[in-house]
């Protein structure tokens, strides 16, 4: 098993409902205030609705990963990862607020944080900074994929591969950045592929 975040999407590239796809942006919303609702909760600002800071001071602290804080931050990617992969249009159901077995987050056995360097989450935030300037590139290039994907999905029903390569790659990216700088779950830098 990797020493990653893993991110399993089962992309659905053909017979996909045209109209859905055509108010796709429209549709979301309603996910996304949801999704919201817990960052307003855990006032984590424009990052990912997690809780990072009690994951923190356990780790560098304690040298142990609360079991109920990561369930939480699991359970809050996966969710994430569902809305995203329905707005970017690669899956045509509707993000559940419960698990999908199409959509998966894995995260690393981290054995209650016994196998975590305690000291190295005070400077993993910095030594990610490469990693967010590259995906914020990798998040244009999806940006401007899924553009194209969506006007060609509304008008033949199928999406194009070479887009959900990309699309998916790029959550992918950012779940395994966030896994190493805000999630704390594994100690092995991301490397910058898709």
């Amino acid at each position: 098993m990797s020493n990653q975040v893993e991110t399993l999407v089962e992309v659905q590239l053909t017979n996909r409902n045209r109209a859905t796809v055509f108010w796709r942006g429209v549709l979301v919303a309603p996910f996304f205030i949801f999704l919201g609702s817990f960052q307003a909760l855990t006032h984590a600002g424009w990052s990912a609705p997690i809780v990072a800071v009690p994951a923190f001071l356990a780790l560098v602290f304690r040298e142990v990963y609360p079991s109920y804080v990561l369930t939480f931050n699991h359970a809050v990617t996966e969710l994430s990862t569902r809305g995203s992969a329905y707005l970017f249009l690669l899956t045509d159901d509707y993000p559940s607020i419960e698990r999908n077995p199409n959509i998966a987050v894995i995260f690393p056995d981290i054995d209650g944080g016994k196998k975590l360097n305690r000291y190295l989450p005070l400077v993993k935030w910095l030594l990610a900074i490469p990693l967010y300037i590259v995906g914020v590139v990798y998040i244009v290039l999806s940006i401007i994929l899924t553009f194209f994907a969506w006007i060609i999905t509304s008008l033949t029903g199928n999406y194009p591969e070479a887009a959900a390569k990309t699309v998916l790659g790029t959550i992918d990216f950012w779940n395994r950045v966030s896994g190493y700088a805000f999630l704390l779950v594994t100690d092995e830098y991301p490397s910058f592929s898709l």
